[in-house]
């Protein structure tokens, strides 16, 4: 099955310490990025869209960093898994946060991508008040 990894990034006025919690938590992730997120044993969440429940293993976490979150049941034989990484950098030059997004899935509309995390991040925007 064919998959394409989609990056995108965004501008935030906020510290990565303020914007952590909002892409590593359950409860933060669930105020802009899922309908509900809920945690589960072994590093494992549960992110509901549209009433489907999609489970996920969380694969990496630097604090204050970056976050990826594998989707599990998405890949053939446990490779090649659908996922997203959250990624929070600050621009040396004018002390800017900026959040990186790689979306490696199955949906291949680069605008439909772009549009959705536009949105997304439109909401997370206004909860951190950027």
């Amino acid at each position: 099955m064919e998959k394409l990894k989609f990056v995108t990034e965004y501008e935030l006025r906020a510290s990565p310490k303020v914007l952590f919690p909002y892409i590593s938590t359950a409860s933060g992730l669930s105020q802009w990025f899922a309908a509900k997120v809920n945690t589960l044993p072994d590093h494992k969440y549960d992110f509901i869209w549209d009433n489907e429940s999609h489970p996920a293993r969380q694969t990496s976490l630097r604090q204050n960093k970056s976050v990826r979150f594998e989707f599990l049941n998405t890949g053939e034989n446990g490779h090649d898994s659908n996922y997203v990484d959250f990624r929070l950098d600050v621009s040396e030059l004018t002390q800017a946060t900026y959040l990186r997004i790689t979306d490696y899935s199955t949906n291949l509309d680069e605008d439909e991508l772009q549009d959705m995390w536009d949105g997304l991040l439109d909401k997370l925007k206004e909860i951190v008040g950027s």
